[in-house]
């Protein structure tokens, strides 16, 4: 008898290992029932809410305040490049559209994990002006080594002057 109940007890307990190693097929999707974290379709992200193209990249807030907003995907950060003064706190909303991905500022020193359906937030404050890397720090697959963003830090009145569509692409003149 006692064989018996180790025997269930093992097969219960690999059965836990099993499925605690399908985080995103289970964990999250339980933790999003549970109300945790905030409801995001990466399939369709793109068609409405904040991250549709036409609002990526850096926007001025009502508050005056700067949010940049960002989508990973395999292998590109969009925008591909953004624009953002410098000495200002600047927020960042980043959210995956297929797999784990993290948007490295070397400059900073500080990295965003991202996962799909979620979005993450971090501000950042640029104190020097120039063209810094954004690389990617997870491995997300054959062509993680190309997956780059570039940000342009500008002088705050330079950046003042740029239009909404020009900081999102770095074409504007320097």
């Amino acid at each position: 008898m006692r064989q018996k109940i180790v025997f269930a007890l093992s097969i219960i307990l690999v059965g836990c290992i099993i499925l605690a190693t399908r985080v995103y097929m289970i964990d999250i999707p339980i933790y999003r029932f549970f109300g945790g974290g905030r409801e995001l379709n990466p399939a369709t992200l793109h068609l409405a809410g904040e991250f549709v193209e036409s609002n990526l990249g850096t926007t001025r807030e009502p508050d005056g305040s700067y949010t940049v907003r960002v989508v990973a995907t395999q292998y590109m950060f969009v925008p591909h490049c953004m624009e953002v003064p410098v000495g200002v706190p600047v927020r960042f909303r980043v959210t995956s559209a297929d797999i784990v991905h993290g948007l490295t500022f070397t400059n900073l020193r500080r990295i965003i994990k991202v996962t799909p359906g979620t979005i993450s937030e971090a501000v950042f404050e640029f104190p020097n002006l120039g063209e810094f890397d954004l690389p990617c720090s997870e491995f997300c697959g054959p062509g993680h080594f190309a997956m780059r963003s570039h940000i342009r830090v500008l002088p705050a009145d330079q950046f003042a002057n740029l239009r909404p569509d020009q900081r999102r692409s770095c074409d504007a003149p320097q």
